[in-house]
C-alpha cells in the first residue's frame, strides 16, 4: 500500500458502509522519531516527525448512543457499540483504540453522542510507527470537530494518551498522540513531555542533499506486552532511588553520581544512564540542526541505537543488522526507533548513496534467510487535519 490513500475513496466506501455520504473525512499521520526513544514516560525529551503514511476517517454523528466502526485494513463487518457500555479492559479487538477515544471524551465530560466511523490507514502495523496512534488521534479530531468540542491538538492528544493507557492498557507516553496532532510539514517536533511545551526545527532533508530511510523488519511488536511495561517500573523504581520526580531531573553532568548511589542495582543503572544520555542527546540533536549541521547528528543517532541495544534492551537482532548493514555501507546513522522488540530502524544517508544503502540491507537480510524489510524514504510531514 502506499504512503496515502484518498479522501474519496474513504467517503465511497463509508457511504456504501451506513447508506449515506459521510459529515467529513480527516486524516493523522504515523510518526518516526528522530531521537529521544524511552525518554517520553520520563518527562523527557523528544522529537518525532509526522509520516506522509496516515489513517483517515470519514465519520458522521449519531444521536443514539451508538459507536459503530469499521476498517477498511482489518476483515470483518461493522461492529456497533453502546456508549453506555464501554469500559476499560473489555475490548481486546482494534476497536478498542477508537473506541477507548470516545470513551476518554465522554469521561472528560465532552457531549459525545454516538458516531459511524470508516477507518483506512497506510502506517504499517507493529512497525514502530505509531498506527495505534494515528487512528486515535483521526477519530479524536473527527469528533472534535463535528461536536464542537474546540479541543486544541495538544489536549486531543491527551485524552488520546488516556484512551491508551487506561481503556488499551498500553503504558505508552504523550509523544506519539502529539506527534500525530502537531507535526508541521517540513519540520521535527521538539517536545518537551513534562509541561509539553513545543518547538518546530526545521528538517528539510532534501533541501541539503539528504535521505532519511525507515527500515520495518516485518519484526512485530505489541506495547501491552510485559517487556514495554517492565522498562517503565524499572525508570520509576530510579527515580524513586534517587529521590525525583521522574529521570528528567538526573542532569546530565550528574549521571555518574547518580549512577554511584544506585549502586548494585545493575538493571535500574542501564535504564537511568539510557534515558539521561537519551535527553542529551535530543538537545545535542535540536543544537545541531539549528545551526544547520545536519550531517553531524548521524552520530548522535547511532549513539542512541547503542544505547537502546545495551542499556535499555530493547533492540532485536533484525534492528542490529539493518544499523550494522547501514553503518558499513556507508550511512551517516542509524539506530532503531519506535518501542523497540522489532518494529523499524532509521538510516540518515546522502542521497547519492540512498540506493546503494537499501541493496546492501536488502541482501544482508537474504544472506541471513530473513524476511525481506519493507523501505521507504521518510519525508517530514503535516499532522492531522480534516481533509473535507
Amino acid at each position: 500500500m502506499g504512503a496515502s490513500v484518498g479522501a474519496q475513496q474513504v467517503a465511497e466506501r463509508f457511504a456504501e458502509l451506513y447508506g449515506d455520504r459521510p459529515e467529513g473525512v480527516w486524516a493523522a499521520p504515523g510518526r518516526v522519531n528522530l531521537i529521544g526513544e524511552h525518554t517520553d514516560y520520563n518527562d523527557g525529551f523528544v522529537m518525532p516527525f509526522a509520516l506522509p503514511h496516515q489513517a483517515v476517517a470519514a465519520v458522521s454523528r449519531r444521536d443514539d448512543g451508538v459507536l459503530r466502526l469499521h476498517s477498511a485494513d482489518i476483515g470483518g463487518g461493522v461492529t456497533e457499540l453502546s456508549l453506555d457500555t464501554l469500559a476499560p479492559g473489555v475490548d481486546r479487538e482494534w476497536t478498542a483504540y477508537p473506541a477507548g477515544v470516545v470513551w476518554a471524551l465522554r469521561e472528560a465530560g465532552h457531549a459525545v453522542t454516538g458516531a459511524d466511523v470508516h477507518l483506512a490507514s497506510t502506517v504499517p502495523t507493529g512497525a514502530g510507527l505509531s498506527s495505534s496512534a494515528a487512528v486515535e488521534v483521526v477519530t479524536a479530531l473527527a469528533l472534535n470537530d463535528l461536536f464542537g468540542l474546540g479541543l486544541q491538538p495538544w489536549k486531543l492528544a491527551r485524552l488520546c494518551q488516556r484512551a491508551e493507557n487506561v481503556y488499551v492498557g498500553a503504558p505508552t507516553g504523550i509523544m506519539d498522540q502529539t506527534a500525530s496532532a502537531c507535526c508541521e510539514q517540513g519540520h521535527a517536533l521538539f517536545l518537551d513531555t513534562r509541561d509539553l511545551s513545543q518547538r518546530q526545527i526545521p528538517f528539510d532533508l532534501a533541501a541539503e542533499g539528504l535521505r532519511l530511510l525507515v527500515v520495518d523488519t516485518q519484526v512485530k511488536h505489541a506495547h501491552s506486552g510485559g517487556e514495554y511495561g517492565k522498562r517503565r517500573a524499572g525508570c520509576e523504581k530510579g527515580a524513586a532511588l534517587l529521590g525525583v520526580d521522574a529521570l528528567r531531573d538526573i542532569p546530565y553532568a550528574g549521571l555518574d553520581a547518580a549512577l554511584a548511589r544506585l549502586g548494585d542495582e545493575e538493571e535500574v543503572v542501564r535504564l537511568v544512564r539510557h534515558v539521561v544520555t537519551e535527553d542529551h542527546r535530543v538537545e545535542r540533536t535540536v543544537d545541531l540542526l539549528r545551526s544547520g549541521e545536519t550531517r553531524a547528528i548521524g552520530p548522535v543517532l547511532t549513539e542512541g541505537h547503542a544505547s537502546l541495544r545495551d542499556d535499555f534492551r530493547v533492540s532485536c537482532p533484525e534492528l542490529d543488522l539493518v544499523v550494522d548493514t547501514a553503518l558499513s555501507a556507508g550511512a551517516l546513522g542509524a539506530r532503531m526507533t519506535g518501542g523497540g522488540f522489532g518494529g523499524s530502524a532509521i538510516v540518515l544517508t546522502e542521497a547519492t548513496d540512498a540506493n546503494t544503502l537499501t541493496k546492501a540491507i536488502r541482501e544482508a537480510f537474504t544472506s541471513a534467510a530473513l524476511p525481506t524489510p519493507r523501505l521507504f524514504e521518510a519525508v517530514p510531514s503535516p499532522g492531522a487535519r480534516r481533509l473535507s
